[in-house]
Parts: structure tokens; sequence; C-alpha cells
């Protein structure tokens, strides 16, 4: 994603464009459609798993084919609206998403489900790149930091609200249809945001074309799937000595991609990724950063929601109500960035404030379930899940920013691509990783309770490790670093 201009940004003096915040609304509708899927299925994964059955490695499925298929189809997404216009693989990618959430809803085997999951993904990674070019595009400058600063609050809370929503919907039965619900309810929203783009979007043209690089797509996709299959899939098969073989192939494949990517850029090509990002320290550190906070973050999201319901013997309504101080939590920290201004004035400092703040709120969850035992109740969880929640906003509030403070205006598009990308490799190696530890000690006999507090002991190490890769990043973000000069 080396082109970011299509139209490109309204000239100076040039008056901005009439429905820019409907369209800033449709645009933060596919976001929300898109995160909220990313996590929904950690509540509804037991109901699921009674109708359809399937092995637990089937759970891990249901949230590591979607992540992995948006973070390997979010490298080319955002190149495709480069080259076909973003208004165009908006809808197209609004389109498919909404379609696939109905074959997910439709499913009658875990294999489809598992199927029309990755094919949501990749719609998904379609749609979601070509709304930050569209906000750039029709947003005049003076307007840009409000518009994008919508999209903070919202990720956090429809990352977190996903477990609630999912837990009422398959709770409440609406019209018989139980867990499927969780899929179906994007139908409505899908037709909202496909006929919002049709009227309200901008159509553009590229400002210039080139040839999509489909051998490093597929590099890439050949790489993330050697990782991530054997990891999910060992388990059930008791780890043969080829699932080793594939994870260890995915490192000369990677290798091979970065290559390709670097003879493709010294000849004048157009690679997926701007190679020379990876000689900035602040973007591989922020890479880092990422992929092990994004892992950790999303892991512990997914055995949470397990746990509330196998071991403690909630609902899916009370799973996904006890984890709603985790919300409010992101909520009021992200209220408090914004209102005060702190990402500006801490700026590197506030994430590690940040993993420290999440790593006390989960380490308190860790006690409070050792204390009280099977008998914990939603209100016990609450403070240490309103400190997780906290500290959780704060390390993402200044964290994309920062990452990209020392990349040069010719490849933001690339770095934006590969960060958003990361992330989403990093959910799902988290599902396929923190959820394989879960599963795998629950299954040498470990009792349910000592498998999770080991669980949760893991994802306060990832936070330690994130505390520590921060110290990679820039102190400021490009914004306050020019300022500072």
């Amino acid at each position: 994603m080396t082109h970011t201009a299509e139209t490109g940004p309204a000239p100076v003096g040039a008056e901005p464009y009439r429905w820019r915040w409907i369209a800033l609304l449709v645009v933060l509708a596919a976001e929300v459609m898109d995160l909220l899927d990313a996590m929904i299925t950690t509540i509804a994964a037991p109901s699921i798993q009674r109708e359809l059955g399937g092995s637990s490695s089937m759970i891990q499925w249901l949230g590591a084919g979607y992540t992995l298929a948006m973070a390997v189809g979010l490298v080319t997404g955002g190149r495709l609206g480069d080259l076909y216009g973003r208004r165009r693989m908006f809808v197209a990618g609004a389109f498919g998403f909404t379609l696939f959430s109905l074959l997910c809803g439709l499913a009658t085997s875990p294999e489809t489900l598992v199927g029309a999951r990755v094919l949501q993904g990749l719609a998904g990674a379609v749609m979601v790149p070509q709304g930050l070019g569209i906000i750039k595009e029709i947003f005049p400058p003076k307007e840009l930091a409000a518009a994008f600063g919508a999209f903070g609050p919202v990720m956090a809370l429809s990352t977190v609200a996903g477990p609630v929503l999912a837990g009422w919907l398959v709770d409440s039965d609406l019209f018989g249809t139980g867990w499927r619900m969780i899929f179906l309810i994007n139908l409505p929203v899908g037709l909202l945001a496909l006929f919002g783009a049709l009227r309200y979007l901008p159509a553009s043209r590229t400002s210039h074309a080139s040839r999509l690089d489909l051998t490093g797509t597929g590099l890439v996709s050949a790489a993330s799937f050697l990782l991530i299959f054997p990891l999910v899939q060992g388990r059930d098969l008791g780890w043969p000595a080829w699932t080793f073989v594939l994870m260890a192939a995915s490192v000369p494949v990677f290798a091979l991609f970065c290559l390709h990517q670097s003879r493709k850029e010294r000849a004048g090509g157009d690679p997926l990724v701007v190679m020379s990002l990876f000689r900035k320290r602040s973007f591989t550190g922020g890479l880092l950063t990422g992929l092990v906070f994004f892992s950790g973050m999303i892991g512990f999201s997914l055995v949470f929601g397990l746990y509330t319901q196998i071991a403690l013997g909630y609902d899916p309504l009370k799973a996904g109500l006890a984890g709603l101080p985790n919300a409010v939590g992101a909520l009021a920290g992200f209220v408090l960035v914004n209102a005060s201004g702190l990402a500006r004035k801490v700026g590197r400092r506030l994430v590690h404030i940040g993993a420290v703040a999440m790593a006390g709120g989960v380490t308190g969850v860790a006690l409070t379930l050792n204390i009280a035992g099977v008998g914990v109740t939603p209100w016990q969880l609450a403070p240490a899940l309103l400190l997780t929640g906290a500290g959780m906003s704060l390390v993402m509030a200044p964290f994309f920013d920062i990452v990209l403070a020392g990349v040069e205006p010719h490849e933001s598009g690339s770095a934006s691509g590969t960060l958003t990308a990361v992330q989403q490799l990093g959910g799902a190696l988290g599902t396929a990783a923190i959820g394989t530890l879960f599963f795998g000690l629950a299954e040498q006999g470990r009792s349910l309770a000592d498998a999770m507090l080991l669980t949760i002991w893991v994802e306060v190490g990832l936070l330690a490790v994130t505390f520590v890769a921060a110290f990679l990043l820039p102190l400021r973000a490009r914004a306050e670093q020019e300022a500072a000069r």
C-alpha cells in the first residue's frame, strides 16, 4: 500500500465535502462490524459447539480464522483501493461481509462455519482499509483530528462490547435463532453501511495504477498459515512432528517474502510492504510491541469468556456482562486521554503506564479467582476488569501515532497497512497460542482453575514484554516532534 492517493486531499481553500460527517458514520459502521465480529464468538463458542459439534480447536478457529484472514488480506486490501477506487472497494467489501455473515448464520457444520468466517475476514480486509483513506481525503486539516479521534473510543468499545452483545443475543434466542443471531445481526447493519456508502461516500479515481503483487500476497499468506495452523491443530492431533516442521518452515517463508519485497522495490516495482520501513527502529519496535500486546489482549479475552461459562457456570448473558467493566474502563481511559491531551503530553510513557495498569488489572483477576473460587461473582471481578480496560485504552490511545512518528509521507500507506495487519496477526496468534495453552493444560489433567491462572500469568508476562519493547518507540508522535523543534 505504497500509493495512498486517489483524488488526494482537497486543495487548500476548497469547499469541504458536504456529506463528510455522514460519511464518517458509514466508515465507523464498517469498523464496528469488523471489531464486533473479531470478538463476538468468544462468548458464543460453547453454544456453537453444543449445536454443531467439533473439538476445542474449532472454538479457536472461529476467532483465529477470521483474524488471520484479516491480517493477510489487509496487506493487499488497501492496495485494491489504490488501484480500483476506495468507494468501489468499500462497497464490494461491505457486500461480501454482509453475504458471508449470512452464510455464518446458516452454517450447519463446524467446517462450513469456519470457512464462512475466513471469507468474512477477507471481505473485512477489503472494506476496512478504505475508510481511513476516505476520511483523509474528505476532511479539511482542521477537522481531521476530530474525525480520527472518533476511532479510538469506537475501537475500544467494539472490541470489549462484542462479548456482551453476543451473550445477550444468544441468551435472548431471538426468533429461535440462538447463537446464529450474532452473525445475522450484521445483515441490517451491513445493508445500511452498503447503501450509505453508495449514497454518501465520494467516488474517486486512482492517480496512477500499478499491478497487484500476487507473489508477495501468496508468500505472506503461506507463511502466516504455516505458523497458525499447527498451533491450533497440533494439540488435537497429539503434536505430530510435522506440526513443528510447519511452524519452523514459516520462518524461511517469511524471509523469502522480505527478500521478494526488497528485490521488487530495488527494481522500481510496487511491493506490498516498503522494506525501508524495517530499517527504522521505531517502526520495527512498534510491530514487535503491537504483536505481543494484541496477542495477549485477544488471547486473554478468549480464555476469560470461555472460563466464565465452562468453569464458573455462567450463562452467555452473564458471561458477557461479566466483561462489561472492561468496556467501561476502556471508555473511561479514552475519555481521560482525549479530554486531557495526555497522549500529546506524556507520549510513549503512556504506553508504559497502560501496560503496568493492565498487568495490575489482570493480576487482580487472578487473585480474585484464586480467593473466591468457582463461586466468584461478576461484581467481585469488576474492579480488576475496570483497571484492565483502563490500562488497555492507555496503551492503545497513543500507540498508532507514536509508531508512525518516524515514517516518511511516501511510506505512510504501506506503514499503516503493515501495522494494522500485524495487529490482526497478533489477534490470530494470541487466539491460537493462548487458547492452545489453556486447553492443553486442562487436557493434561489440571483443573480449569489452574489452567486459567497459568494462562493469566502468561498474559502478565506478555505485558511485561510489551513494557520493555515500548522503549524502542519514539518519545512523541510526529506532530509533537515537529512542534518541539
